[in-house]
């Protein structure tokens, strides 16, 4: 079966989809500085790649997978001082979430599973809301597998793993599997390292890049980054998000017909 683009669907072909069985994919990521050899993008391009790689994950399993127009605005308050970073209020996207997963609900879809790649703790929370908020009022289930936490955490890359991974080798090497032509290379390939762990200085109360020691926006090994890793680390992104699904809804056809 064919993997559909929600936004280049018409509204009849939407109806004529099994939609008890079909499983809605949100890319997520942010418009955030991504170092000086990445595009503000960066988040949102990972999240298509995440979307894609789980949808086929999905459909091989019996679902049908629908992936919907990417979500680019959430809150990045720690790139925030950064030019070009477009940051807005947790309570926003929590609400957004919240009312699409009321649509979604409301159009018979089985779930909304979230292909998110942005990690900043605002952002994290706003998701937690959502969550919180649709299992209250009884609409679809919103899937979000965290991907900075266990069980997903351990099967990604080491340079993740440290939290030294905010436009770092990790980033820059699905990027660069993607769509290399955004990736300034010559700038890249100079970059030194910067191995400040983001998510240690989270945890130490840091608020901000800058704060985390990131001055130019970027944690890790950018330079070491490659197409190889990128393409290897879509495919784990991608049995993530399938098996998160798998784990909140069982077997598709017993899914359908509760």
């Amino acid at each position: 079966m064919a993997i559909h683009d929600l936004a280049d669907m018409t509204w009849e072909e939407v109806r004529g989809l099994d939609r008890a069985r079909t499983i809605a994919i949100l890319p997520i990521g942010a418009v955030e500085a991504h170092g000086p050899h990445l595009p503000l993008g960066t988040d949102v391009i990972i999240a298509r790649a995440m979307a894609r790689a789980g949808a086929e994950r999905l459909e091989a399993q019996g679902w049908r997978a629908l992936i919907l127009p990417a979500l680019p605005y959430t809150a990045a308050p720690f790139a925030g001082a950064f030019p070009g970073t477009l940051s807005v209020g947790s309570s926003t996207v929590t609400s957004l979430l919240l009312d699409l997963a009321r649509e979604l609900t409301r159009h018979g879809f089985s779930a909304l599973a979230l292909a998110n790649a942005h990690l900043d703790p605002a952002h994290l929370d706003a998701i937690a809301q959502a969550e919180r908020r649709a299992r209250e009022e009884r609409l679809l289930p919103v899937i979000h597998p965290d991907v900075s936490k266990k069980p997903w955490a351990p099967r990604l890359t080491e340079e993740f793993r440290s939290g030294a991974c905010h436009a770092g080798r990790y980033e820059s090497s699905i990027v660069l599997a993607v769509q290399s032509d955004l990736v300034r290379e010559d700038v890249r390939k100079a970059l030194p390292p910067n191995p400040a762990s983001l998510s240690v200085a989270i945890r130490g109360g840091a608020k901000s890049f800058e704060e985390a020691n990131g001055p130019r926006a970027y944690f890790g090994w950018p330079a070491d980054a490659t197409a190889e890793e990128g393409r290897a680390t879509i495919e784990a992104l991608g049995s993530i998000l399938a098996e998160a699904v798998a784990g909140a809804l069982g077997n598709p056809k017993r899914a359908a017909a509760t």
